[in-house]
């Protein structure tokens, strides 16, 4: 409760003593304060976007709202049930929003300023060839496969969850591995640098919500992209059509020349250039 020389304050009086106290701390600095906040803000909203994490923002926020009405007011009960409510709020955000905060800090740790080339001219061109003819004959043959690129982000954690390899790079490895009589043809191939690391692994599924004729291979490569850096290549085993995931967005029925053309642009750089 706000008191001014001995006098209880109503709303009114409540709302200008505020903005008087505002006008009081006012610094040249304050305008641009607030079109840093109001950038981060954005942002966020950007990131955040048609994920999950939007609706429990939603829902944090009307409890925002409702605490500011409660102050305004002067709500008791509401005011003591909501700032009780906050306080476990505040403990469990982290908990409830870990994937997008590490997320988040994984694109900002991968700037294009702190980003490095992921392979020479000459190491990528031979291995974006290997790939691209592998993945136009298991077009062709209508054979489901999923083709992870490691870049600036570690996908060990995925690696180990499978069968891990040391094996280069060529179409006819590819082929063999995703053979549908393969012990090894279930699940994604992860390949770093000229190197596939591992097969059969496991990838997390995205939980944004999708469109019925997405399958579970590009749920997975939507999920892989979404807290890495990765490039995910998917072949659909139902029509054959090819499909690329990066940064959480899928692109589907992608041509051979534009798949070539965005696999030298995402794999001659580690930052994630999804334009």
């Amino acid at each position: 409760m706000y008191q001014v020389t001995g006098k209880i304050l109503g709303v009114t009086e409540r709302a200008s003593y505020f903005i008087d106290n505002l006008r009081l701390g006012l610094n040249p600095l304050f305008f641009i304060d607030i079109i840093i906040v109001a950038i981060l803000f954005y942002w966020a909203y950007i990131f955040l976007k048609e994920t999950r994490a939007m609706r429990i923002l939603y829902g944090f926020m009307f409890l925002v709202a409702l605490l500011a009405i409660g102050a305004v007011l002067n709500l008791v009960l509401l005011n003591w049930i909501l700032k009780n409510l906050m306080t476990m709020l505040v403990v469990a955000i982290p908990v409830v929003f870990q994937p997008e905060l590490r997320s988040v800090l994984e694109r900002v740790g991968r700037s294009k300023f702190l980003s490095d080339k992921v392979f020479s001219k000459d190491d990528y061109s031979s291995v974006i060839n290997e790939i691209l003819l592998a993945v136009k004959r298991l077009s062709e043959q209508k054979i489901g496969a999923l083709i992870v690129l490691q870049r600036q982000t570690g996908l060990r954690e995925y690696c180990e969850n499978g069968i891990e390899l040391d094996a280069n790079i060529s179409a006819q490895m590819l082929l063999s591995i995703f053979f549908p009589k393969s012990p090894l043809h279930d699940g994604a191939i992860i390949i770093s640098g000229d190197k596939i690391i591992s097969a059969r692994s496991t990838l997390p599924v995205t939980d944004t919500d999708m469109s019925t004729d997405i399958g579970m291979r590009h749920k997975a490569a939507i999920g892989v992209t979404e807290g890495s850096d990765a490039v995910a290549i998917v072949v659909s085993e139902e029509t054959g059509g090819v499909s690329l995931a990066v940064g959480g967005r899928l692109e589907k029925r992608i041509s051979d020349e534009r798949l070539k053309n965005r696999l030298i642009g995402l794999m001659r750089y580690g930052n994630n250039k999804n334009k």
